[in-house]
């Protein structure tokens, strides 16, 4: 599937690329008003039309100016929403940033910002101790289970995914556009981040995928002509459906792997020495970094060996 780097017009038709030299940000055109916005920490879906503009995630805030000018060559309209996919720093650091541009839209005080539940939890630090997030970033709205919302001629449709890649997970779908955000619950070029510690599992992981899957379409009967759902990740490149399936077998195959290991009574040292991802590490692992491939089997083994404590 397309990968974000070449220079085209920013009129182009589906698949086209726009580089912005005024800040080191990309823009690839994925349908007539959907795009994908790289460069500012993380993946930013962003729709367009006269309602006003929708962002999927705001990055990490760092590079807002170079976001904000692209988002303002592709729309004279003001955000109106920023739908936060998690409350990881690289997704939601540009929040405030993005919700200022929103000022004034139908007497607005700015854009709104939307997130789980668990999202806003985890970044006001509700119970008393010092907040991991300036007030400013917070999500101004919450939602339980799923949330629609219908702009520019399209329906959204947000959705939450319970223990993920974190506790506060949400996906994205642009029924019209067949545009599906899938925040860091899929990354094509590393294994999922499971973060155990917030909440995320790798049964919810798998769960999450599977939703994900059920939601996308492939180009059948004829797999070869354009088209088909297009599943915008947290990180990396946008991708197809069958992509996906690739990828939600992977993360099935490893747990699995680990489960027969622990049913065996193998140990946490036992079984990262057995290395029982080797078979994708060449595709999908690392050595060094924030996430490695030791990280993610420590993360399954954990998870597994939680759940049947219970």
């Amino acid at each position: 599937m397309a990968c974000l780097g070449a220079t085209l017009p920013a009129q182009g038709s589906r698949g086209q690329e726009v580089v912005f030299s005024s800040a080191p940000i990309e823009v690839l055109r994925l349908q007539p008003n959907v795009y994908v916005v790289a460069g500012g920490g993380s993946n930013i879906v962003m729709q367009t039309g006269p309602d006003g503009v929708v962002l999927v995630d705001a990055g990490s805030g760092v590079q807002s100016p170079g976001v904000l000018a692209a988002v303002k060559k592709l729309s004279d309209a003001p955000i109106r929403y920023v739908i936060d996919t998690s409350a990881d720093p690289d997704h939601v650091g540009g929040n405030a940033s993005l919700d200022r541009a929103g000022e004034g839209f139908d007497r607005s005080p700015g854009a709104m910002t939307v997130g789980h539940e668990r999202v806003l939890l985890r970044m006001s630090a509700p119970t008393g101790e010092k907040s991991p997030f300036p007030t400013d970033l917070w999500p101004k709205t919450t939602y339980l289970e799923k949330k629609d919302i219908y702009l520019n001629g399209e329906a959204i449709r947000i959705v939450h995914q319970p223990a993920a890649h974190t506790d506060g997970d949400t996906i994205v779908f642009f029924r019209r556009s067949d545009v599906l955000a899938a925040g860091d619950i899929f990354n094509p070029t590393r294994f999922p981040v499971v973060d155990v510690s917030r909440g995320g599992s790798i049964q919810g992981e798998i769960a999450a995928l599977n939703v994900l899957v059920n939601i996308a379409v492939t180009p059948t009967p004829l797999p070869w002509q354009e088209g088909g759902t297009l599943v915008v990740p947290g990180h990396g490149r946008v991708s197809e459906a069958a992509e996906l399936v690739e990828y939600r077998d992977m993360v099935t195959i490893i747990r699995d792997v680990i489960a027969d290991m622990i049913k065996k009574g193998m140990t946490l040292d036992q079984v990262k020495a057995a290395d029982p991802a080797k078979g994708f590490t060449p595709e999908y692992g690392a050595t060094s970094g924030p996430w490695t491939t030791t990280m993610f089997v420590e993360a399954i083994y954990k998870s597994l060996t939680a759940k049947t404590q219970r």
